[in-house]
C-alpha cells in the first residue's frame, strides 16, 4: 500500500491528512510535509492519523521528530487518532500506546476539536 498526504488549512492550522502506510519507505513523505510546513511559517500543525492503516517505528520516528521540529520554533503540533472509524480505531494510536510515547502528543478524536482553542486533548 502506498501513503498519501493531503494537505488544507482550517483556520490558523496547517491540517496534514495521512492516508495508508507510514513505514521506513513512506515516511520520509511525512516528514517532508511537515518540514515543508515549518519552511512556509506554520507554526499550528495537525496530523490527522486516523485513515494511516500501519505504522512502523520509523513512522514514529517521524511523529517524535515532527513533534520536537514544532517545539524548537515554539509551534503547535497536535494529532487526530480517532479511537473508532473506518480504520477500526487508530492503528497508530494503538502503536504510540504500546511504545509508551503517546502521552508525548496532543491528541484529539477530529479535526474540529484538534483545530478549536478552547477544548483539551483526550488523556493518554
Amino acid at each position: 500500500m502506498t501513503l498519501k498526504v493531503l494537505e488544507h488549512e482550517q483556520g490558523d492550522w496547517a491540517v496534514l491528512q495521512v492516508c495508508g502506510e507510514m513505514d521506513l519507505v513512506t515516511s520520509p513523505s511525512v516528514r517532508q510535509h511537515v518540514h515543508d510546513a515549518v519552511a512556509d511559517g506554520r507554526r499550528s500543525l495537525v496530523l490527522d492519523l486516523g485513515e494511516v492503516r500501519f505504522c512502523d517505528s520509523s513512522g514514529v520516528g517521524v511523529l517524535i521528530a515532527a513533534r520536537r521540529l514544532m517545539r524548537s520554533c515554539q509551534g503547535r503540533l497536535r494529532l487526530i487518532l480517532p479511537e473508532r472509524g473506518a480504520v477500526e480505531g487508530s492503528h497508530v494510536n494503538r502503536v504510540l500506546g504500546a511504545l509508551g510515547v503517546r502521552r508525548l502528543f496532543d491528541v484529539y478524536p477530529d479535526l474540529d476539536s484538534a483545530t478549536a482553542e478552547s477544548t483539551d486533548p483526550l488523556s493518554a
